[in-house]
């Protein structure tokens, strides 16, 4: 019987990944640090708070303890929102196998230092095998059994295809990619253009509109990536364009929710605080526009979501400034708008 796999973090993404883990038959532990949480999804084979009415395998189970936790796990998925990671791995990391592999599922940046993920716990866990879980996918249609397709990335192409076999199923298709900064990045940078978009959107500007916020959008975050590092093919893909569409346009998409009620009138401190569910692109956008200050790369519709968000300008005024930005090439290289 192979491994048990721990999953970090019992919100939506996190109980999804571990629900589709016992579909496969996979014995899961999920760790959540609400007791009152875990013991309701032991309880009520549901985790009613994050997804509602969507049933938890019998093979889950979810517990608070971090040596029931850890034992015996042969994987770590890291579903904790990007400002808790750090918090929560120093606290359970010397409960961590050596030789269990951590793979972050986190899709945004840490806000202290605008690390990716994948570099935090690697300072953090220095000696563990690192892989990153990304792509285009809402929590709830994973955990429903919906088809989804995502990428596994690793340095180490061997892990990455170990995780492929281990992880996937029909409805869960992954593909491997060596790019671990590029997925990052993308992961990251689609929530801030998801917010863009829900501006956009909430002020009724159209579908034009939208098409080239996204397009242009895609470009801005392939610029910063290849600026650290990143090749620009990953950009294309799963990770990049496929992620980015799926939570620019989708119903369930929490970020462009935000931006939508943005848009409407509503203050960020009120919109946060009426949801559970975190919207990672609020904290990615200052983390984003450090790393970018510091490769020389503009990135005009993060610098506007930013100031809409943190400066209380006006969505309106944010969309004049980038529409009457100087015209450019659109093949024009790092600098570009």
């Amino acid at each position: 019987m192979a491994c048990p796999v721990a999953v970090l973090g019992a919100g939506s993404w996190g109980t999804a990944l571990a629900i589709h883990l016992g579909r496969l038959g996979v014995s899961a532990r999920l760790w959540g640090r609400d007791p009152g949480l875990v013991k309701e999804i032991n309880d009520t084979r549901e985790n009613s708070r994050y997804l509602p009415g969507i049933g938890v395998p019998v093979l889950v189970r979810a517990t608070s303890d971090a040596e029931e936790t850890f034992a015996g796990a042969g994987i770590v998925i890291v579903a904790v929102p990007s400002r808790f990671v750090e918090d929560v791995l120093d606290a359970l990391k010397s409960a961590i196998p050596r030789s269990a592999v951590l793979c972050s599922a986190t899709k945004g940046l840490e806000p202290k230092e605008a690390r990716r993920i994948s570099v935090l716990l690697g300072d953090l866990l220095p000696h563990q095998p690192l892989a990153v879980l990304s792509g285009p996918s809402f929590a709830r249609e994973v955990a429903l059994g919906r088809p989804s397709a995502l990428v596994i990335a690793s340095a180490d192409a061997s892990l990455a295809r170990d995780l492929q076999a281990t992880l996937a199923a029909p409805a869960f298709r992954l593909y491997t990619n060596r790019d671990v900064i590029g997925v990052e990045v993308a992961a990251a940078l689609k929530n801030v253009m998801a917010i863009a978009t829900g501006l956009a959107d909430g002020l009724e500007l159209g579908e034009n509109a939208r098409a080239a916020l996204i397009t242009r959008g895609l470009a801005e975050i392939a610029r910063l990536g290849m600026a650290l590092g990143a090749q620009s093919t990953t950009f294309l893909g799963l990770a990049g364009l496929g992620d980015l569409v799926l939570t620019c346009t989708g119903s369930l998409s929490r970020n462009r929710a935000l931006g939508l009620e943005i848009a409407h009138g509503r203050p960020l401190g009120d919109v946060q605080r009426g949801t559970p569910m975190i919207a990672e692109g609020v904290a990615t956008v200052s983390s984003a526009l450090r790393l970018a200050r510091g490769v020389g790369v503009l990135m005009p519709i993060c610098e506007e979501v930013g100031a809409v968000l943190f400066e209380g300008k006006p969505v309106r005024e944010a969309v004049h400034s980038l529409l009457s930005r100087e015209p450019r090439p659109e093949e024009e290289g790092r600098r570009g708008p």
